[in-house]
């Protein structure tokens, strides 16, 4: 089978993010036209826009945030391709966490380390039988600490209708990295819900969308505010 090499420069058009014209970080992908940027790109452009930077089509007339998502596959691949951009970007998340000095967040020291000695290995030529690997994997398994080395956000969920009843325990602790879909499957649980699509989880009086991390909604909606972070929500309502 032949194969040909394909320069970086070829496809740096579909790896870019066209409002910095960086390569893409934390890739966001709009789900009307499915034209990804830079998270923090797309966000500071839809403060004051409600159209997609690239087509002009409209997102949505008033909540054009709760139509974009997280995109993992396209991020993955934007640092497979580009050489030593993870590592980069890694190193500048810890670097800021000590300009503040704020601890690094577990999830960061884990990805910058996993990223090291996967690279050390791929270079030294080592490779691992399926024995081993499947070895190393249940064991990485057993030591699995269910996130509680990630950066934590304390958050109080709040009902604001009188169509659910509030929760008994409503002031929890999890992971910066959870989504607001978590979150609803957690209110649905604890509620007897049938399904979580049947409510709607707000910060200040705005509808989150499912694929927002707390991380995000905390830096966007409630970065200059005290902790614990209030969420409220309500049975869905349909937006026109």
């Amino acid at each position: 089978m032949m194969t040909r090499k394909i320069k970086l420069w070829d496809i740096n058009a579909h790896i870019t993010c066209h409002l910095c014209n960086g390569y893409l970080i934390d890739a966001t992908t709009v789900t009307e036209c499915l034209h990804t940027f830079c998270r923090s790109c797309l966000v500071k452009y839809l403060e004051e826009n409600n159209t997609c930077p690239t087509c002009r089509i409209v997102i949505h007339q008033s909540h054009p945030l709760q139509y974009i998502g997280h995109d993992r596959t396209m991020q993955d691949i934007v640092y497979k391709l580009v050489p030593g951009l993870q590592e980069a970007e890694m190193k500048k998340q810890k670097e800021f966490y000590h300009k503040l000095g704020m601890e690094v967040p577990g999830d960061i020291k884990g990805e910058t380390c996993s990223s090291k000695q996967h690279l050390d290995s791929y270079r030294s030529g080592e490779t691992k039988t399926d024995e081993n690997s499947n070895k190393e994997t249940s064991e990485e398994k057993e030591d699995n600490d269910y996130h509680r080395s990630d950066e934590q956000v304390s958050i109080c969920l709040e009902c604001n209708s009188s169509k659910l009843r509030g929760l008994k325990r409503k002031w929890i602790r999890c992971s910066a990295q959870a989504t607001v879909l978590h979150i609803k499957k957690f209110i649905a649980k604890k509620l007897n819900l049938s399904s979580f699509n049947e409510l709607d989880i707000l910060c200040n009086e705005e509808i989150l969308g499912k694929d927002h991390t707390l991380k995000f909604v905390v830096v966007t909606r409630w970065r200059f505010k005290k902790a614990p972070l209030l969420l409220h929500y309500r049975p869905k309502m349909e937006l026109l």
